[in-house]
């Protein structure tokens, strides 16, 4: 693990510091839409319409009785016991992995296809890396008997079979994204193309905190339930709503945006992302963006991006299909040069002991995204009386191959 060298600041104004996006989507110097003219009325549309549609009393009452009774939240909120006694602090889990479809981005999917019948889209278009984006967008399509075509790069579908299994028995279009690293980063530019030749009848479903504003805004609100059940479980459990510690992997960082929500105003709670190292922060096969990134602009916003010095995007490796993108949210990178957020990187082989120490002390099989975040608990000491919730962001069905083929299982 490596702890990351952070921006320095002006103490003044850290007291004053505001986390959310502003009306044209920045958080401070980052953030904004970046878009070719031809995407302009599609962006324009959602930004003119999200905040109005969220606020409907009708969407609120379809999206929260979604959420209870097709997703089956509230999430638990978990404690984990064995894991506690072995690095002697409170580690609770917040179970995403249990939601419908195995993660996270369910909550964010069912909020979006909501968004697009109000606005009469008839046609869904998504990306995604370790599938799990792409089975939650089929899920809600067929919910809801929408097209659905998902954009996947060529590497991912191999590492990813069984979720490409799952989308197509949804009933979505699976198309390859067969250019540059043929992973995340290329399936989003195809599905950006395909969203241009397309503007009238399509809505993108974008599964992070990524691309033009309003998506980031808009996602890290649909996520935001993951905060607002944190802080009401944790009082029935500890009797108090904020936990000493929130933890949470970041690649695009969806998960991260909605376990961070509502403390990001909280200096008491300390936030930390935890980015994938792959082979080393300065091996060459790295997705650690906080730390070799530099502000750019990429999917329609400005960010902390993995470049070479004339601009090319440098390719990101993880081990975790989900982690390797060459940048971050524009919240998070807000987060990381402000302090704000802690934080660290964690290499395959870390994450790959900390997915197995779950299962054998929990009974828990971990997305290797979510290991990620496990694994800090080698290298950061904690108080014995420090509440930590960490994020536990998906289930690690879709990566027993990778488990299989690491462990020799």
């Amino acid at each position: 693990m490596n702890r990351l060298p952070r921006y320095a600041r002006n103490d003044e104004n850290k007291n004053n510091m505001n986390y959310n996006a502003d009306n044209k989507g920045n958080y401070d110097e980052f953030g904004g839409a970046y878009i070719p003219e031809m995407l302009y009325p599609n962006v324009e549309e959602l930004r003119q319409n999200y905040l109005k549609i969220m606020a409907e009393p009708s969407f609120q009452e379809e999206f929260n009785q979604l959420l209870k009774d097709y997703v089956g939240r509230p999430s638990p909120l978990y404690f984990a016991k064995r894991l506690s006694k072995k690095y002697n602090t409170k580690i609770y889990l917040k179970r995403e992995d249990l939601n419908h479809t195995g993660a996270h981005k369910i909550n964010n999917t069912i909020g979006q296809i909501l968004m697009a019948k109000r606005l009469s889209k008839n046609r869904i278009i998504a990306e995604t890396g370790a599938g799990q984006h792409g089975v939650a967008t089929a899920t809600v399509c067929a919910l809801m008997g929408i097209e659905c075509i998902v954009y996947m790069g060529e590497i991912d579908i191999a590492r990813q079979a069984p979720n490409v299994a799952r989308m197509k028995m949804l009933g979505a279009t699976v198309i390859p994204a067969l250019s540059g690293s043929r992973t995340l980063k290329d399936a989003t530019n195809e599905a950006i193309r395909d969203w241009i030749n397309n503007p009238i009848d399509t809505h993108y479903i974008i599964g992070s905190v990524v691309g033009p504003h309003p998506y980031p805004d808009m996602v890290a609100r649909f996520q935001a339930v993951i905060s607002e059940e944190i802080k009401w479980q944790l009082k029935g459990k500890e009797g108090v709503e904020n936990p000493d510690y929130v933890i949470a992997c970041v690649g695009g960082g969806s998960n991260a945006a909605g376990a961070f929500y509502h403390y990001l105003d909280n200096k008491d709670v300390q936030l930390i992302a935890v980015e994938a190292a792959g082979k080393g922060i300065h091996s060459g096969e790295s997705a650690a963006t906080s730390v070799l990134g530099k502000e750019g602009i990429i999917h329609g916003s400005k960010t902390l991006l993995m470049q070479t010095d004339d601009g090319q995007i440098t390719e990101p490796y993880s081990i975790s299909a989900g982690l390797d993108y060459p940048g971050v949210g524009p919240l998070h990178a807000h987060l990381y040069k402000t302090q704000r957020a802690e934080f660290l990187s964690v290499t395959d082989d870390e994450a790959m002991k900390a997915g197995l120490e779950l299962c054998e002390l929990e009974g828990i099989i971990p997305a290797i995204e979510s290991a990620h975040a496990l694994a800090i608990f080698e290298q950061k000491q904690f108080k014995p009386d420090d509440v930590i919730v960490l994020n536990l962001s998906g289930r690690g069905d879709k990566d027993l191959n990778t488990y299989i083929d690491y462990f020799k299982l």
